[in-house]
């Protein structure tokens, strides 16, 4: 992972390994920090008494720790493994895993295009880390996107990221949905229903025969918010296009 800074700033969250443990303390080495070491004071190891330090820590151990204080000079901080709880702890975790999975395809796309490392940060990826946040987020994007990605960009680099991007990474998808009832009174009401239902179906669109009157309907997108906008978009086209064949529809969420 390239950094901007060679060394972190007091409240950061860092990913450390132990590498020694003493009664009063333990030493840490920093993982997204070459060359600096930390310290975690008895004290900062967790709340209340600790008895054994051992109890907590042992060498070789990963975690997670807050930036307390920073001695640049040293090249050293001094750290809290308490002040991190588990929800913090696992999202770091994360984070650091995907940064080295980027770092490792985007050395897969400058062997590619026959290219440094280096250069490839310079050509492309330190702009892609600032307008998605993190390199891992956009191979996640290029690897979703099924037209043309990012067409305002041009480089002969986009062909090789995308190719990488879908051939090596795998898209989270999270699903919503609900349950609907559809009945009409009509003689014809059963071909009404799939009138009212025709051409809904899609990629990230699932519409399932339960039993009369029950269908359940779900929604695939990448994200919660995204799949919440869809799923109330097809709701509403469905309720309108109900209206129009004369059947009734009520939906009600799982």
């Amino acid at each position: 992972m390239i950094m901007n800074r060679d060394i972190p700033e007091p409240g950061e969250l860092v990913v450390v390994t132990i590498t020694e443990v003493k009664n009063f303390g333990a030493k840490v080495k920093l993982e997204e920090y070459p060359g600096v070491e930390g310290y975690v004071h008895v004290a900062e190891v967790a709340t209340g008494w600790v008895k054994h330090i051992r109890d907590y820590l042992r060498e070789g151990q990963r975690t997670v720790c807050k930036v307390i204080n920073v001695n640049e000079s040293r090249r050293n901080v001094e750290l809290s493994l308490k002040r991190v709880n588990e929800h913090q702890k696992r999202d770091k975790i994360s984070e650091w895993k995907n940064s080295q999975k980027a770092e490792k395809l985007l050395e897969i796309v400058s062997n590619a295009l026959k290219i440094s490392l280096d250069q490839a940060w310079k050509d492309f990826a330190d702009d892609l880390q600032v307008k998605y946040g993190s390199l891992y987020a956009a191979f996640e994007d290029a690897a979703a996107t099924h037209d043309e990605w990012l067409p305002e960009l041009k480089g002969k680099w986009k062909g090789a990221f995308q190719k990488v991007a879908k051939e090596n990474v795998t898209i989270p998808y999270v699903k919503v949905g609900g349950y609907m009832e559809m009945y009409s009174l009509e003689p014809d009401g059963i071909d009404r229903i799939k009138m009212t239902l025709t051409g809904l179906e899609m990629d990230n669109v699932s519409i399932h025969y339960i039993g009369s009157p029950r269908y359940r309907i779900s929604i695939t997108e990448t994200d919660y918010k995204s799949a919440e906008d869809h799923l109330k978009k097809v709701i509403q086209t469905i309720s309108e296009s109900a209206k129009k064949n004369s059947v009734n529809m009520e939906f009600a969420r799982e």
